[in-house]
């Protein structure tokens, strides 16, 4: 893989390298060769129901060789904003498994105001209670910020509502615009360039979703390719009007990728 057209790689978690328990075939054959070839690559996921620790876990009974360094996550991004924009107190909308990818933020009792309301996918969690007590909160003057804004994602079991639709809801209920640090966020994508310490012109990432994934890629200078796995769906990607870089059937052709083939 020495000779490649690009020098970094952003690849997708759900969907890319697995969808449920199942791997992707090839998938642990692309990480292990990006690794030996020395191509820098980063998994860049906008799952915020498991931390950072579980998505590692999770990829490692399914027999995919990764560490944490390897991952990033839009809860490292929450955390760096937060503190950027000097917020002291966050309201968690979000799973109690990654919480502890939240830790460095201080979250006060029900009822006390809040400088932030910040929102992962909770799924069922997504109660009448819980929302009504974010837009409240939201009304008092707090900043939403949405760890991710995707529609939905790819289950065993078929397609899945995802985060975005309750984010949306906050939006229009409390007429304030939502700041989302996850994918497509350009913030997102830079971060992780800025680890693997390579230019967006020379980047490349692939994922299976042509909004998330690729177009946000492509507004930040990378290139997009969209997968045919996970929850790619043909008429979906013409109606989003973006064009990918490339379209391939999954992560098994990134070699060939590579190579300019």
């Amino acid at each position: 893989m020495a000779d490649t057209r690009w020098d970094a790689v952003l690849l997708d978690i759900d969907g890319v390298l697995h969808v449920g328990d199942d791997a992707i075939p090839g998938a642990a054959e692309v990480l292990d060769g990006l690794r030996e070839g020395g191509t820098p690559f980063r998994l860049v996921t906008n799952t915020t129901s498991r931390s950072r620790r579980g998505v590692v876990e999770r990829l490692r009974d399914i027999g995919l060789d990764v560490c944490e360094e390897d991952v990033l996550t839009p809860a490292a991004l929450a955390v760096a904003h937060c503190r950027a924009a000097g917020h002291e107190r966050v309201a968690l909308l979000v799973a109690d498994a990654l919480r502890e990818d939240l830790a460095g933020l201080h979250e006060p009792a029900d009822g006390e105001p809040v400088d932030a309301v910040i929102v992962g996918d909770l799924g069922e969690g997504f109660t009448y209670d819980r929302l009504n007590g974010a837009f409240r909160r939201l009304m008092d003057g707090a900043e939403l910020v949405a760890l991710q804004r995707n529609r939905y994602w790819q289950r065993e079991d078929g397609l899945t509502l995802d985060a975005g639709g309750f984010v949306v809801a906050l939006e229009y209920a409390s007429d304030t615009e939502a700041t989302v640090v996850g994918k497509p966020s350009a913030a997102f994508f830079a971060a992780a360039l800025a680890e693997v310490g390579a230019d967006a012109a020379r980047a490349v990432m692939v994922g299976d979703d042509v909004e998330g994934d690729v177009g946000g890629a492509q507004d930040a200078g990378l290139a997009g390719v969209l997968v045919r796995t996970g929850k790619y769906r043909e008429d979906a990607v013409a109606a989003s009007g973006i064009e990918p870089t490339r379209t391939i059937d999954s992560i098994a052709e990134v070699p060939g990728l590579l190579r300019g083939a």
